[in-house]
């Protein structure tokens, strides 16, 4: 969706340039940043319309990331994606009742991030 603004949180630089790259080309706006700690003040700064976020980083992880933001009443309609190596059933699980909107497990296909992200953006645009 053009100019939708996607917030990535991974601590993988290589990650991070490549899903700058794929979003960006995908026409919408991309910040990323390297940890949880990192999202929480970025999403205070400019919130996303969506944030991709990894489970796995230093300082924060991103299931803490995930409470954290959905406790949070001005942060809790952020709409967040799970991209982690985590793969269990029980990974999965949890960060849905945590509230992630979406989850998908790394490797992954960029193009199917790509339509995910699609699909929950123009959900959202329909939603306002």
């Amino acid at each position: 969706m053009p100019g939708m603004d996607v917030l990535i949180a991974d601590d993988d630089p290589l990650l991070r340039a490549l899903l700058e790259h794929k979003l960006g080309a995908a026409d919408y706006v991309v910040r990323s940043v390297e940890d949880g700690r990192a999202a929480l003040e970025a999403l205070e700064r400019q919130r996303p319309d969506v944030l991709v976020l990894d489970a796995m980083m230093p300082v924060m992880d991103g299931f803490e990331t995930l409470r954290r933001i959905k406790a949070n009443p001005d942060l809790a309609g952020v709409v967040v994606v799970m991209l982690t190596a985590l793969k269990r059933e029980e990974d999965v699980v949890s960060a849905l009742k945590l509230g992630a909107a979406d989850y998908l497990a790394k490797p992954f296909n960029p193009d199917e991030l790509v339509a995910r992200l699609d699909r929950l953006t123009a959900a959202q645009r329909s939603a306002s």
